[in-house]
């Protein structure tokens, strides 16, 4: 099975990446290499974890192009030169262009901090996501890990993981117990099916392989 070529996007602090980088340092990307790290800001931290790791850091700022259409243009161009073959969304904070998904169809990963179909969709990002489970007060959250279409955070679901929620959170406080519990867990996780070809999308269903 031919090596698997993963780009992660991000604009932020990285620890998602973080993640990916720690389970490939013990070997558990099954056989998927981190191979790029594209930034939509100069200044993401994620750039020095990148580098820091050994692995090639690019930007491609939202600010250097007119619409989101066109940086989605450009960054499909640079995934395309650097022969990727997944793309993972780790905090990434723009919204993507169909250009994206026509490239990359069902080898586009995202990980999204609650239990997807709940508090997700146009807004929900970040800690936006948490204050919404706190105040609709649900006991539950969690992680999602699902393949990346056209409908923000509407494509098939691959991972995921229940987080409880307790007396006294906060959003800062459940926002890094989600990260701990179940996004760290599940990105490596669905990256790792994913380069092992154990990931099959049926319509709206995936199946993970023996």
């Amino acid at each position: 099975m031919a090596e698997k070529r993963i780009a992660v996007l991000v604009s932020g602090g990285g620890t998602n990446l973080q993640a990916l980088i720690d389970a490939q340092g013990r070997g558990e990307l099954g056989g998927g290499v981190l191979a790029a790290v594209l930034s939509s800001r100069a200044d993401a931290y994620a750039l020095e974890r990148a580098e820091k790791a050994g692995i090639p850091g690019y930007v491609v700022a939202r600010k250097d192009y007119p619409s989101p259409q066109a940086m989605t243009i450009a960054l499909v161009e640079k995934l395309k030169a650097l022969s990727i073959d997944l793309v993972v969304l780790a905090g990434f904070m723009h919204i993507l262009t169909e250009e994206m998904v026509e490239a990359f169809p069902n080898a586009i990963l995202n990980v999204h901090p609650a239990l997807i179909p709940s508090f997700c969709g146009k807004g929900a990002y970040g800690l936006h996501v948490h204050e919404m489970a706190l105040s609709y007060g649900v006991k539950v959250t969690g992680a999602t890990v699902h393949f990346v279409n056209e409908e923000a955070d509407g494509g098939p679901i691959v991972l995921q993981k229940a987080v409880e929620i307790r007396e006294g959170d906060t959003p800062e406080i459940l926002q890094r117990r989600v990260m701990e519990e179940a996004e760290w867990k599940l990105l490596p996780q669905a990256v790792s099916l994913f380069c092992q070809d154990k990931l099959a999308v049926e319509g709206r269903h995936v199946h993970i392989l023996p």
